[in-house]
């Protein structure tokens, strides 16, 4: 308890440096009234259409994590959904990305569904996040410019598959024997039922990964997964017509990438500064002024930020409590 109460303020810290760092490299060089400048001329009725599609790939994103969950002990989708809109609330509020903690308890408050096993379901989560971003990224390299982090990016791609490839096979062939096995000298513990909770957290947790040794399970996480980033994409791209940045629909889908592989990063709430620096990044490979740039990633943060605020807030408000009760 005392190694986690000391990691957790140079977890603060980081992500207050990688904050200031990350702004600091968003606004160099950019004369503010030409920000201003930008907004001021950007036409926002295009966040009409962008707003239904950005909900789109939200909901495809609950679907996701809904189907990820063995089919015997799914919890509904409204439970899901529910949990996962309390996840980004809290994401946005609260620095180290808490909110991937805060839905797993959601769920568990909401559905009754093993923490370990929910806790399962995200690690698998994550992973197929990172594969679909590089399929995104690569499925779009035709209508790219030049990148100079392409390269990286093949390789951490690389590393990711690799790392699946080993996942799979472990839960192939060894699944909850292996969890009985590494914990059978828990059993000599004499304080009575804990050897038994923590094996009934590491099985629960192997079943979170049934999407890691169920080809069907596996294929449809990770079809609804691309899906969701290509959708989350052309909701970016829509949003570039209000700056008039006259950039392609892959422009759309750099920007999520970008945005989406530098969350990996530890951050202050709603990942300010990095989310700005990914995006102005991902726009200077089309040629895009860097005002322009900025001024496009404020509003583009704004549409990843208010939302789940105000559904968080009527989720967790007095008047949803007291319906609870």
């Amino acid at each position: 308890m005392t190694e986690r109460r000391g990691l957790r303020p140079l977890l603060v810290a980081a992500g207050l440096v990688v904050t200031v760092a990350c702004m600091y490299f968003a606004v160099r060089g950019v004369a503010l009234a030409d920000a201003v400048d930008a907004l001021r001329d950007s036409d926002l009725v295009w966040l009409v259409p962008a707003v239904p599609v950005f909900a789109l790939a939200i909901a495809l994103r609950a679907l996701r994590w809904w189907a990820l969950f063995a089919a015997s002990q799914r919890p509904s989708l409204r439970a899901v959904t529910y949990a996962l809109m309390i996840g980004y609330f809290f994401n946005n509020i609260l620095p180290a990305r808490a909110g991937e903690a805060a839905r797993v308890i959601a769920l568990h408050r909401r559905a009754a569904t093993p923490k370990a096993e929910t806790v399962g379901t995200v690690v698998v989560e994550r992973l197929f996040d990172v594969l679909a971003l590089l399929i995104v990224l690569f499925a779009s390299y035709p209508w790219l410019p030049e990148i100079s982090w392409l390269r990286a990016a093949a390789i951490f791609g690389a590393f990711v598959v690799a790392l699946l490839v080993a996942l799979v096979v472990v839960m192939v062939r060894y699944d909850e024997r292996a969890v009985h096995w590494l914990l059978s000298p828990l059993r000599r513990i004499r304080r009575e039922g804990v050897a038994e909770r923590l094996e009934a957290a590491a099985v629960n947790a192997t079943r979170g990964l049934v999407a890691l040794r169920s080809p069907r399970i596996a294929l449809r996480g990770m079809l609804l997964t691309i899906a969701s980033w290509a959708t989350l994409g052309a909701s970016y791209a829509i949003l570039t017509n209000a700056f008039s940045l006259d950039v392609p629909l892959a422009a759309g889908m750099l920007v999520t990438v970008a945005i989406n592989l530098s969350l990996v990063l530890p951050s202050s709430p709603a990942a300010l500064g990095v989310f700005e620096a990914a995006t102005v990044v991902a726009l200077r490979a089309f040629d895009v002024p860097h005002a322009e740039a900025l001024s496009y990633a404020l509003v583009l943060h704004l549409l990843n930020l208010v939302p789940f605020l105000v559904i968080g807030a009527v989720l967790l408000g007095p008047g949803a409590l007291r319906r609870r009760s």
